[in-house]
């Protein structure tokens, strides 16, 4: 509590980081969107600073300070001393992370009927720390809005991290703040914000959003085949609880078409076929559109190579927070939406292969859950989706398509 109450303190009167800022840039958003959607957007605000067509030239950055309080984000030149941005707490609707990158956006109006923004802004809803819940407030003035100007601003620092997790606090620190100006002081309010804290320190494990927001890391692979030949691939789905919900190769026929090509790995998470999106459907809508290849004579796939070893890493500080998933027989059969396990890279459906360097493949189901219960701090896990690990220790015969 003591370290709660020197960082309350702090922010309200506010802290000072440094960092480099690369430049600013601005998206439209469509009503409210997911946390998935805003971290792809935070990923293509950076997209567009770091311009392509830039590469081997110097990128040009102004060394900054950042002043986060309870009331306000300021951006100061520290050269210059003079005021760039000054936004006002309430306005900032999501903040992210991303490695040494921080991406701080502010919503600038809902778009009225001839674009402009309107000056009718009440109040927005925050996110911080790689996606994590930073602040809530109600919105009223934008119920007849379904647009909105977001100003995206991107930095490097040492500290994108730590920045991060200062701005979420702030929103925490605000709302205490104003509950108690309203005599208000409520203890299961305040240890709900214990849990918020423990939240965001526990930021997006894996590199999922990079994956897949990043069009470099996708590639375009070519299946030739014999009309009429099988594909000679197995497909499962990714996991509920996915960033990027799609499916996953998990078994080649040794000499099929897949296996031909000499481009595609078992882990590879298909993206779309044939220019088709599989993302978001049903196993049995992206068999049957493999299936509809049967009588072409080459397959077009768009993959993110992926190992079929998922690496998790979920922290707990205290054996009071719970994980959040359960396990039956080394597999997660159920995950809670939104807490440590699932931003630590947890999904339901995958098999425990190891817990903190400790095999739990032959270890008895109670074992299991004796580990899982007394671990605390950082525990490291290595998962595989069940079907893959079944298909791959040869306990399923593989049914090719």
């Amino acid at each position: 509590m003591t370290d709660r109450l020197i960082l309350t303190t702090v922010l309200i009167e506010g802290v000072l980081f440094r960092a480099q800022y690369l430049g600013s840039t601005q998206l439209i958003s469509e009503g409210q969107p997911s946390k998935a959607t805003r971290l792809m957007q935070a990923q293509e605000a950076i997209n567009r600073i770091k311009d392509p067509t830039l590469k081997g030239n110097p990128r040009p950055s102004t060394l900054v300070d950042l002043f986060v309080s309870v009331e306000k984000i300021m951006v100061l030149n520290t050269d210059l001393q003079e005021i760039m941005m000054d936004h006002a707490l309430r306005t900032i609707s999501y903040i992210a992370d991303i490695g040494d990158v921080l991406v701080v956006m502010a919503r600038r109006g809902p778009m009225n009927n001839n674009n402009s923004p309107s000056n009718q802004i009440s109040s927005s809803s925050a996110v911080a720390a790689n996606g994590g819940e930073a602040g809530q407030q109600q919105s009223s003035s934008l119920a007849n809005h379904n647009q909105a100007k977001i100003c995206c601003h991107v930095f490097e620092s040492d500290e994108a991290q730590l920045i991060a997790q200062s701005i979420s606090q702030a929103f925490q620190v605000a709302y205490i703040e104003f509950l108690k100006a309203n005599g208000i002081n409520d203890p299961d309010i305040i240890k709900e914000m214990d849990y918020q804290d423990v939240l965001s320190q526990q930021e997006i494990f894996g590199e999922e959003l990079f994956l897949f927001s990043n069009r470099d890391m996708q590639k375009e692979v070519l299946v030739p085949k014999g009309k009429g030949e099988l594909l000679g691939m197995v497909i499962v789905e990714s996991g509920w609880g996915s960033m990027v919900p799609t499916v996953v190769l998990a078994n080649m026929a040794p000499g099929g078409a897949a296996a031909r090509c000499g481009q595609l790995n078992i882990g590879d998470q298909i993206i779309s076929v044939n220019g088709i999106s599989l993302v978001g459907l049903p196993l049995s809508t992206c068999q049957a559109h493999l299936k509809a290849l049967r009588n072409d004579i080459l397959g077009r796939f768009m993959v993110v190579s992926c190992t079929p070893v998922v690496e998790v890493l979920v922290k707990r500080p205290d054996i009071k927070y719970q994980l959040g998933f359960s396990v039956q027989n080394g597999v997660i059969c159920s995950l809670l939406r939104g807490g440590i396990a699932e931003r630590g890279g947890v999904r339901v459906g995958h098999r425990i292969i190891e817990i903190n360097g400790q095999s739990v493949v032959a270890v008895p189901h109670d074992k299991i859950v004796s580990m899982l219960a007394s671990s605390v701090g950082e525990i490291h896990m290595k998962t595989m989706q069940t079907s893959i690990y079944r298909l791959l220790t040869g306990q399923d015969t593989p049914h090719y398509i």
